[in-house]
């Protein structure tokens, strides 16, 4: 038995595990939430065929920042044209970006010596909170980064009437 920890081991559950494939849920686990606990149902077994296919390209990060009119999803995809990324929003408001970078193609005479860039499918899914307006979701690529912008439900605040006091 090691004494390492496996960090490829068959747990997705951890939210800051760059290998996780689950939908992350902001608000999972609070009572006010209204989303279930059913986000593992979204998500692929450990030993699937695209769980391995997305792990290949699982340095995939994307940044999500909340601000008063939107959420943004920014995401770095050097090498990688628009015409290979797919944005697309699933029902349960659950935002998935994927594609799929190909790998560069070897010659008989080439030796390589050394391979670092990853290659193949990646897969990110996000369960979007209630606020979002997702029949306006727009997606946009400069300089291999990726912008998806998701606009909010504007909030109605209550109006306040002044009454008059007489007397």
């Amino acid at each position: 038995m090691s004494m390492i920890p496996s960090f490829f081991g068959n747990r997705r559950e951890n939210v800051f595990d760059p290998f996780s494939l689950d939908i992350w849920d902001p608000f999972q686990g609070f009572p006010f939430s209204g989303s279930n606990s059913s986000s593992s149902a979204l998500s692929f077994p450990a030993g699937s065929e695209i769980s391995k296919e997305t792990s290949q390209l699982a340095s995939t990060r994307i940044d999500w920042k909340e601000t008063p009119e939107a959420h943004i999803f920014r995401a770095d995809l050097p090498g990688i044209k628009k015409e290979e990324v797919k944005v697309e929003v699933e029902e349960g408001r659950v935002l998935q970006i994927s594609g799929e970078r190909s790998r560069e193609k070897e010659e008989k005479n080439d030796k390589w010596h050394r391979v670092e860039r990853s290659s193949g499918k990646f897969l990110r899914r996000f369960r979007l909170p209630e606020n979002a307006k997702v029949d306006e979701v727009k997606a946009s690529m400069e300089n291999g980064v990726l912008t998806v912008s998701v606009p909010k439900v504007e909030e109605k605040k209550p109006e306040t009437k002044s009454i008059q006091i007489s007397g």
